[in-house]
């Protein structure tokens, strides 16, 4: 039985009460200050238990019977046809006149409450799991500007600003099966920075036991140039690459990007780049031991890899 979270009375409380004022002549008065209750709250117990019995004492909804100013059918039909043509909340609100707030929670209620839901409805992501550690690993990069002092994140004011400080790269490699993931934080996104990335992430995974097969990437230079593709050839991993402007194709890598971002990248304010650089590690660690994967039914990577280990044994 669910009570309403604001009852003085349990539905066998209420009863009771009843039953002294009905069966023993009690003082309505009385009953009503010793359980914290108004005279009128238990006068309507009374009405309700004599024409409906024990079923007419039980928690009943407080919404209102009518809602005069409730949003109209009408409207809620041209919020969902705005949304379906991509409008955002704002021009939806402003074009039918209503409150932000009310466009808001009727898209939430719609399932429209991100536009991305529309895209995924229309082109719905084709999942896949590679059946054994490294049989492939997705590889990926994303620029990250540079750290040089204190910034408005920290000191607050907007109008002292650094220019020119430039970027740096963190290449990534994801293993499919495991999620198990390596990263790096680089000057460059060129061949001889993913290159040397590619050399040592292979060897942080045959560390672990996992020999890669074959590598997935975007269309990068970096990843299509000669020294890659010989170090590529020289530890026998075949290469396979995204369709251009699809990088849904290489999903676990960005996926894992948009973790990295929020929970290591942006969760803090960093002080400088190389403070920033240094915490990498132990967030890949967290992230590899600790952290739960949905995906993975709320394990770490690195239970899925145990688990990998003891069905191949």
């Amino acid at each position: 039985m669910r009570l309403h979270p604001n009852a003085k009375l349990t539905p066998a409380g209420r009863e009771a009460l009843v039953r002294q004022v009905l069966e023993q002549g009690r003082s309505v008065r009385e009953l009503a200050a010793g359980a914290q209750v108004s005279r009128q709250t238990l006068y309507k117990w009374i009405h309700r238990f004599r024409s409906e019995g024990v079923d007419g004492l039980q928690d009943r909804s407080s919404r209102p019977r009518r809602i005069p100013v409730r949003t109209s059918r009408q409207a809620l039909r041209r919020m969902e046809q705005l949304r379906r043509r991509r409008k955002a909340g704002w021009e939806i609100a402003h074009e039918l006149g209503v409150p932000l707030s009310t466009v808001s929670r009727h898209l939430q209620a719609l399932g429209l409450g991100r536009l991305w839901r529309l895209e995924e409805a229309e082109a719905p992501p084709q999942r896949y799991e590679h059946a054994y550690p490294g049989s492939l690993f997705h590889i990926d990069a994303k620029k990250f500007a540079r750290i040089e002092g204190v910034g408005h994140a920290i000191h607050g004011d907007r109008s002292r600003k650094r220019r020119g400080v430039g970027w740096e790269v963190v290449f990534v490699c994801v293993d499919d099966h495991t999620r198990l993931a390596y990263a790096e934080v680089l000057p460059s996104e060129n061949a001889p920075c993913a290159a040397a990335f590619l050399e040592r992430a292979l060897r942080w995974f045959e560390q672990r036991g996992i020999r890669c097969e074959r590598i997935l990437s975007d269309n990068a230079k970096c990843y299509e140039s000669k020294l890659f593709v010989t170090t590529c050839q020289r530890h026998g991993v075949r290469q396979s690459f995204t369709r251009p402007y699809t990088p849904r194709t290489n999903g676990k890598a960005e996926r894992f990007i948009q973790t990295l971002k929020r929970r290591w990248a942006y969760r803090h304010a960093y002080r400088t780049s190389a403070i920033r650089a240094a915490s990498l590690r132990p967030w890949l660690h967290h992230y590899n031991h600790e952290r739960p994967h949905r995906a993975l039914g709320k394990q770490p990577p690195m239970a899925r890899l145990r688990e990998a280990r003891q069905q191949a044994a």
